[in-house]
């Protein structure tokens, strides 16, 4: 049996802390590149059937994170030309706010018949959900946003995802301007039933 640092009850008390934090809330510094390889190293421990390791990251820092704006700004007005000033606003600054953001990719593979592409797409969503644990656990603060950037076919053309590919969150990681408030958590036991046979 493994021996854990933290006893169970830190653990789960790491679990019931998680809150996102607004990306506009997030500021620097943001990780080193050593404190990004370790959250990266934790969130790469989930389920993954067959070993396949069917997802990748791709770093999204520094001056990278306003062009990708520009980027999702002039595509907004491709998609909607009447788009208004906040919209317009909204897709620029859409990278700019954390020093950080961390494409998280699915990576499909449809000769691979042994493992169904939802049981990849699960394991990818499973880091997003890990990353976000790893930046707290280190003192960060975290959100995980998709938003039609995700799956638009020239932003996701410009980030270099393939066409077995698929963008499953930008983990937006920084330094929290203000501690988030807690909101109300759905009541496990109206979620749970009971099955017994037929």
């Amino acid at each position: 049996m493994t021996i854990l640092p933290n006893s169970e009850c830190d653990a789960l008390s790491a679990l019931d802390a998680r809150r996102s934090v607004p990306a506009a809330q997030l500021g620097f510094p943001g990780p080193d590149d050593a404190t990004l390889l370790r959250m990266l190293r934790a969130a790469s421990r989930v389920p993954d059937h067959g070993k396949r390791v069917p997802f990748r990251f791709i770093r999204i820092a520094g001056e990278a994170r306003d062009r990708l704006g520009a980027l999702a700004e002039a595509r907004l007005l491709e998609r909607e030309p009447d788009a208004g000033d906040g919209a317009r606003e909204k897709a620029r600054h859409r990278f700019s706010h954390a020093p950080l953001v961390i494409a998280v990719v699915a990576v499909f593979d449809p000769d691979d018949t042994a493992i169904p592409a939802q049981e990849r797409l699960l394991t990818a969503g499973c880091v997003c959900f890990a990353l976000l644990q790893a930046a707290q656990a280190l003192g960060f603060g975290a959100v995980w946003l998709t938003g039609w950037a995700a799956d638009d076919g020239t932003m996701t053309g410009a980030l270099g995802i393939g066409v077995q590919e698929r963008i499953v969150g930008f983990i937006h990681i920084g330094t929290p301007a203000r501690e988030s408030p807690e909101r109300e958590r759905p009541d496990p036991a109206a979620l749970l039933t009971d099955w017994h046979g037929s």
